[in-house]
């Protein structure tokens, strides 16, 4: 087997509900800016949950007039933040047209307006007449990967990632594998979601959604908190371009980052309770991936949502899987559960605070719940600190789980 090559990060780009750029970002992470607003159209539709992690809409400034026909909003964020990475890396044309060039993009579903959308039409009027053909394409599983690959022109090959939370960090694991293996130069991956009633809906009706917060959207979602009362649901998108070490050199690349280990791997026990175990599991291959001992990290993004059951079994397996000496947040504070986007998002502001040299506190975690393991809690104000390895943790219904670790280059 030949040697494993070395994969940088040469390109990144993001919408999400706290900014559109590596600076802004930095800035809201740095300051403890959120973007949770009041949905008040939800009221219509009985949720109790009203808050979400909001994406104004975005303008598009790629891709045809026939081709935007054929995007929901998930496949626009898709486009706008794989548009920024792309140029933020300083790819040309051939380069992403090239064989051996792969799209890995995922989410948890297509665009959730079209198909309500869609499916409203049909079941009142009973008829497919006046129903538009491109519907279909807006709300199919893949149409995030499929718009992109058009937009871009990609014809190397396109995997497309659907595993809820994990949608992102899967495709980022699997762009890195690739590359490393030798079976591809340059990996553009990441994911998206958009957010929808029907979305919240199906937190609300687990008893997993904040609901004690309404009219105060700057006090949840509280990972880890005592007083946490569950997930605030989320949207954006988050895409890195991902090279080989030589491939960068060659064409003059900056590298933001070098990822050095990933591992994916499932509970195979219950669809929506995490097993402390699987999490623990899945740190640990990340960790033997990068050949690292847990206590040479410095910093872990957590996946904490709020919602009781997962943080606890997440602290529970970070305690087991790394100790409680490393210092730890999770940014979903600041952004709610992006759901599919959320481990490149995720993934982008751990290399913002490398970048940046600081770590970001979890927003409202006031008061540590005593359930959770002891670990090295980031409270208060972002503090100063030189990052060289980090690692960021994603879990998803289903038992998924997935861990990253990323490095200073």
């Amino acid at each position: 087997m030949s040697e494993r090559r070395r994969v940088v990060v040469t390109g990144l780009g993001l919408v999400s509900p706290i900014g559109n750029s590596l600076n802004a970002v930095s800035a809201a992470l740095r300051t403890g800016s959120h973007g949770i607003r009041k949905v008040d159209a939800w009221a219509e539709w009985g949720v109790r949950t009203g808050l979400g992690g909001v994406v104004d809409d975005v303008e598009l400034v790629v891709g045809t007039r026939k081709q935007l026909r054929a995007m929901g909003k998930v496949a626009r964020l898709a486009v706008a933040a794989t548009h920024a990475a792309i140029v933020d890396a300083g790819l040309d044309e051939a380069e992403v047209r090239a064989p051996s060039t792969l799209l890995v993009y995922g989410s948890t579903d297509g665009s959730t307006g079209a198909a309500e959308e869609y499916y409203r039409r049909l079941y009142t009027t009973r008829k497919f007449e006046g129903l538009l053909s491109s519907s279909y394409l807006k709300f199919m599983s893949h149409t995030c990967a499929a718009n992109l690959a058009q937009v871009f022109g990609i014809t190397g090959r396109v995997l497309p990632i659907c595993s809820a939370c994990t949608s992102a960090s899967q495709s980022i694991g699997e762009g890195y594998h690739a590359i490393a293996s030798g079976r591809d130069e340059l990996a553009i991956c990441g994911g998206a979601e958009e957010l929808h009633v029907t979305v919240a809906g199906v937190f609300d009706l687990m008893m997993a959604a904040s609901v004690r917060y309404n009219d105060h959207p700057e006090l949840t979602p509280r990972p880890f908190d005592r007083a946490r009362d569950g997930m605030v649901v989320g949207e954006g998108a988050g895409t890195l371009v991902l090279e080989s070490w030589e491939h960068a050199q060659r064409r003059g690349a900056r590298a933001w980052a070098e990822i050095v280990g990933y591992g994916s791997n499932c509970d195979g026990a219950h669809l929506t309770s995490p097993s402390p175990e699987g999490m623990a599991g899945a740190m640990r291959l990340a960790l033997r991936d990068a050949g690292l001992d847990p206590a040479k990290l410095d910093y872990v993004n957590a996946h904490a949502t709020g919602t009781e059951v997962g943080d606890i079994a997440e602290s529970l397996a970070t305690a087991e899987a790394i100790g409680t000496r490393v210092p730890l947040s999770s940014t979903k504070g600041h952004t709610g559960h992006t759901l599919g986007g959320c481990g490149a998002i995720e993934s982008i502001f751990a290399i913002a605070m490398m970048q940046g040299g600081f770590v970001a506190p979890t927003r409202n975690l006031d008061d540590p719940d005593p359930r959770c393991a002891p670990l090295a809690w980031l409270r208060g104000d972002a503090r100063e600190a030189k990052l060289e390895r980090v690692m960021n943790n994603n879990f998803a219904f289903g038992g998924i789980n997935t861990a990253l670790i990323l490095a200073k280059v």
